[in-house]
């Protein structure tokens, strides 16, 4: 079950990912506040979750694409590994096509689908992944690329799963971004919890 935490507490736990995540900063929780497109600095989105299972099992469903293709995917999308390479400087493909047929959602590479590539910067087995991701699209509201950390967290017998996104391109909506995000740790604690 997951644990709903106050605003103080978040604001206080966001500047302490910063801290981490980004040596020197100042402790002012407002300076971490995602940032809206053509504001002062990237913006940062972010989530986490207190998942049912040790780190080692999380990282475990990250770098193992069978298992990965089965949570990542937020609700309503599908999808699909092209180029997987689970180490550090190691790359990876994946495609993401929506499943909903209203056409309700729109795609970045095409009306349907998300083609996202990118690299893993840093792998610390049960701790962090940090990966880059970039989206095939002809948009330029879209272009860039984005720097996704999950941080594994062990409380307890569970694990607090935090993923902080930065630079996130213009392009894409916050409000929908962290419904995503929570929806893919959702989908972990469900594949893996």
């Amino acid at each position: 079950m997951q644990r709903i935490s106050t605003s103080s507490e978040q604001e206080d736990e966001l500047t302490g990912i910063k801290q981490t995540l980004l040596p020197g900063a100042a402790k002012d929780s407002d300076t971490f506040a995602p940032r809206a497109a053509g504001s002062e600095g990237p913006r940062i989105d972010t989530a986490a979750r207190i998942v049912n299972a040790s780190p080692q099992t999380i990282y475990w469903a990250f770098v193992d694409p069978d298992v990965l293709v089965r949570w990542l995917p937020p609700a309503g999308m599908r999808g699909r590994i092209e180029r997987f390479e689970p180490q550090t400087g190691g790359a990876y493909r994946m495609t993401l096509t929506s499943a909903d047929a209203s056409g309700s959602f729109e795609g970045k590479s095409s009306p349907d689908t998300d083609i996202v590539e990118g690299r893993f910067t840093e792998l610390v087995p049960g701790q962090k992944i940090v990966q880059t991701a970039t989206f095939d699209s002809p948009d330029p509201s879209f272009a860039g690329e984005m720097v996704m950390t999950w941080e594994l967290e062990p409380v307890g017998e569970k694990t607090k799963v935090t993923v902080l996104c930065e630079h996130v391109p213009a392009g894409i909506r916050q409000s929908e971004h962290e419904q995503a995000l929570s929806s893919t740790l959702a989908n972990l604690e469900r594949v893996i919890g």
